[in-house]
């Protein structure tokens, strides 16, 4: 009788699960929710939708629940998640929704950070119903876009636009340091720190105008970083990082461009082996017609980077020598690897491993404000320095070059002001408190020698 019930036990298929779900986070980003579900082990699934209210059925095979489903979902299109039991040994999760919206389900593979996964990527905006007149077809919607804000460009000259990239994010932790207050030293957090505090700069700095690629702890794939500068044609795409070698003896910051021959070094081949490897991290499933043509387009324009590989090998020895004042530098020269964030054919391209997070003495550095800051000055300076020794055609910048060098100049005088000033050299106020940098609140001292815009 025994061995009777243990026979059943094993053979009986409403007792066998192939996984279990472990745990869930959720990512919140401006544009999208990702919800990740840990497994025990790989899973397949099928999906539903529902509308009237809309709900989102997941439906996972020979599977169970053994985590709790209360989450955050504050500035998602979520309202709350549902489970049940099935007697065909399925486990239905369901999404209840406060509007109808795109998503996308797919699955990943272990990697050295986590295991198997479930993701499941829903779009943050609602999803326009489709109206048809009779005998129309319908054609794909397309996903909506945020218009990029922009200066108020002083009279028609534009601003050097920098597309500040802050490696990994959300799912991706990048590389892991030390652990400090007992908790490891994550790259993701380091260098979104470092990114902002160079934007902070980049604002206060006439003539230039920052974009942050991503604001927040949230994932975007390696080209969906390069086409958000792309899009917003950007004059440097700037990616920032702080990853870890092998040997934990390495050290030392150092600044890279695309190599279309290889890397420079082993340590290039490694560190563009991790870095192209993110996207497995991070977490991006299933195949894209689109990406696919975008990739066939890029590789066919790539043998035309000339311009923009040359331009970014420019501002990546300015960056770099800046950082040397401040860091130790792991190579004194600019160093060259096959990092896909590089290769955008249009816009010149850097990357900054701002040091070794896997080294303790540099990782205690990493993780302080005040180094950060430092580090953000010093990149701030390599970019600023070489826009002004080759500034862009129909810039700020360039307009105040023209005038340093044509040496336009005047010579304050009892009872001058600004705008008689401006107006006299057909220019605005603004324009000759940015030249001079003064403020509203600056004196006009006669005897003062000021710079006249050009234009």
């Amino acid at each position: 009788m025994r061995f009777l019930f243990w026979a059943l036990l094993v053979s009986c298929p409403l007792l066998t699960w192939a996984a279990s779900i472990e745990n869930i986070r959720i990512w919140p980003a401006p544009d999208n929710t990702r919800l990740v579900f840990d497994t025990s082990a790989a899973v397949t699934f099928e999906e539903i939708t529902l509308d009237n209210p809309d709900r989102l059925v997941i439906d996972i095979d020979r599977s169970t629940l053994a985590t709790s489903l209360v989450l955050d979902f504050t500035n998602s299109p979520i309202r709350s998640i549902r489970s049940s039991q099935r007697s065909d040994n399925k486990l239905r999760l369901v999404l209840d929704l406060a509007y109808k919206t795109n998503h996308k389900i797919f699955t990943l593979v272990p990697n050295s950070s986590y295991g198997h996964r479930l993701v499941v990527d829903l779009s943050n905006y609602k999803k326009p119903p489709v109206k048809l007149a009779a005998g129309t077809v319908a054609k794909p919607s397309q996903p909506k876009t945020t218009a990029l804000s922009s200066l108020d460009l002083l009279d028609s000259q534009r601003d050097i636009l920098i597309a500040i990239d802050a490696g990994h994010g959300g799912e991706d932790p990048g590389a892991l340091g030390p652990r400090f207050g007992g908790k490891k030293l994550q790259e993701k957090r380091v260098v979104l720190s470092i990114a902002k505090y160079l934007e902070a700069l980049l604002k206060k700095e006439p003539g230039f105008e920052p974009l942050l690629t991503r604001t927040g702890d949230y994932y975007i794939s390696l080209r969906g970083r390069t086409n958000k500068a792309r899009k917003a044609k950007a004059d440097l795409f700037i990616s920032i990082h702080a990853d870890a070698f092998k040997n934990g003896k390495a050290k030392g910051a150092s600044v890279w461009i695309l190599s279309s021959r290889g890397a420079s070094s082993e340590m290039g081949r490694w560190l563009a082996q991790k870095e192209n490897d993110a996207d497995q991290i991070g977490g991006i499933g299933g195949i894209s017609l689109e990406d696919k043509e975008d990739d066939v387009v890029m590789t066919l324009i790539d043998m035309s980077m000339n311009y923009s590989q040359t331009t970014g090998e420019g501002i990546a020895r300015e960056v770099l020598g800046n950082i040397g004042k401040i860091a130790r530098l792991h190579k004194k020269h600019v160093e060259k690897a096959g990092f896909v964030v590089l290769k955008s054919p249009d816009v010149p391209s850097i990357l900054v491993e701002t040091g070794f997070i896997s080294n303790p003495g540099e990782a205690a550095k990493l993780r302080t404000k005040q180094y950060q800051k430092k580090m953000a000055k010093a990149i701030f300076m390599g970019i600023k320095n070489y826009f002004y020794n080759h500034p862009e055609a129909n810039t700020y910048i360039a307009s105040v070059v023209e005038a340093k060098r044509k040496l336009r100049s005047y010579k304050v005088v009892s009872g001058d002001t600004l705008s008689r000033i401006a107006q006299r050299f057909s220019t605005s106020v603004k324009r000759l408190q940015i030249a001079n940098k003064m403020t509203n609140k600056s004196t006009l001292q006669v005897g003062r020698v000021l710079i006249i815009p050009a234009g």
